[in-house]
């Protein structure tokens, strides 16, 4: 307990599964959350959590990550900034309209940079700057049905590597989280629904079953925290040992 005693941060896409799982644990390691999501069940998620303003915004909007940051001065100042927001709407790329491509890369990807480069001058003050970015397993393989998708996350951890390229002389860490098949408010009514997909999934992990946002959000506690401070540019797979399996 207390590896983020008195730390502040931000976490997009907070209002359910991976998000959630990652502002409920860094409040319990002792940090200041602004959470952020699109949707309105936010405030509700967290009315009883002291530690957590939250913020209902669309992340592709010009003036979000303004936004953000106004907040974001009030806390303080910011150490951690934790970059989880992201949707996957299922489509056969020759199906895929300019407009649904457009708005997979503006969420999974542009507001990511928005947000970074607006929060920087805050991170160069942190003596524990760190920069968190949910990337997936479609980081580094192909699906079907998930073309645009699968191009914003390949595209996320070239961002990452790049911010940790450029940005590392402030002491600043960028690192990428590649999830495996995670029940989160993505995935989980198609988990429910389609039991082969599930059984699939399953039967790929060497661990034998499913992963749980708290899985990944140990994952982001690791390379937020002191332990972490000698990682950077790094794509960190949580997978229960599915990309390992042909």
């Amino acid at each position: 307990m207390g590896r983020l005693q008195d730390r502040k941060a931000i976490v997009t896409g907070a209002a359910d599964g991976i998000g959630r799982a990652t502002v409920e644990l860094f409040v319990a390691e002792g940090a200041t959350v602004l959470a952020v999501d699109i949707s309105p069940k936010l405030t509700e998620v967290f009315v009883a959590q002291p530690a957590v303003t939250t913020l209902v915004q669309d992340l592709t909007t010009a003036e979000s990550a303004a936004n953000i940051m106004a907040l974001v001065q009030k806390m303080g100042g910011l150490d951690i900034l934790v970059n989880n927001a992201g949707i996957c709407p299922p489509a056969l790329l020759s199906d895929t309209e300019d407009s649904s491509w457009q708005q997979i890369f503006d969420v999974n990807l542009m507001s990511m940079f928005r947000l970074s480069r607006q929060a920087l001058p805050l991170l160069k003050q942190s003596h524990y700057p760190r920069i968190i970015n949910t990337a997936s397993l479609s980081a580094v393989v192909a699906n079907p049905m998930m073309g645009a998708y699968t191009a914003s996350k390949h595209a996320v951890a070239g961002l990452s590597k790049n911010m940790a390229l450029e940005w590392g002389e402030f002491g600043i860490t960028v690192n990428y989280i590649l999830p495996g098949a995670i029940v989160s408010g993505i995935t989980r009514d198609i988990f429910s629904a389609d039991k082969a997909f599930h059984d699939f999934w399953v039967n790929k992990a060497a661990l034998k079953r499913l992963g749980q946002p708290e899985d990944i959000a140990r994952a982001m506690l690791f390379l937020a925290s002191d332990d972490a401070s000698f990682i950077s540019g790094h794509g960190l797979v949580v997978d229960g040992g599915a990309l390992i399996s042909a």
